[in-house]
């Protein structure tokens, strides 16, 4: 399998795991999540679409680029393609916490956990590939600021 053809499965599926993650924040955005305290640094809802689109785009490059090294380096890609699908995993679990379950504070928590996940992904892609790794950075940046975003919402509505 060539590089392209691994990149565009990666990218499919990180768009799909986001996809199905979309399909549980769909009617909290309409219905529950309105009726929250928010601090004024939350972004309008029509932000987090594209921004977690091009997220996953990126990701599934970087998990890409990593995966086309597996010739070479194979005990390394395989570390780092698991921590991929556990940080993947994570991210998904983080919408059915906060959306699905209505729980900011169960979410605030995971999403400690889904951030030190990332963040060593990033390492160890970084060590297979440099681009693999700055490709991440955008996407730690933007749970760094979830977080915030996620542990404010949850002290606001206590």
């Amino acid at each position: 399998m060539n590089k392209i053809t691994k990149i565009l499965i990666v990218v499919v599926t990180c768009l799909a795991i986001g996809y199905f993650s979309g399909m549980v924040t769909r009617s909290a955005i309409t219905d529950w999540y309105p009726t929250l305290e928010k601090p004024v640094f939350n972004p309008p809802n029509w932000v987090f679409a594209p921004v977690w689109s091009m997220l996953y785009i990126m990701m599934g490059v970087a998990a890409g680029l990593v995966w086309n090294r597996i010739d070479f380096e194979k005990e390394l890609v395989k570390k780092a393609l698991i921590l991929f699908a556990i940080q993947l995993a994570l991210n998904a679990l983080w919408s059915y916490l906060f959306f699905g379950l209505h729980n900011p504070m169960l979410a605030g928590l995971e999403i400690i956990v889904l951030w030190l996940f990332i963040y060593e992904t990033y390492l160890q892609f970084s060590k297979i590939n440099k681009i693999a790794g700055y490709l991440f950075i955008p996407y730690l940046a933007w749970v760094s600021f979830a977080a915030v975003l996620n542990i404010s919402i949850w002290w606001l509505n206590r």
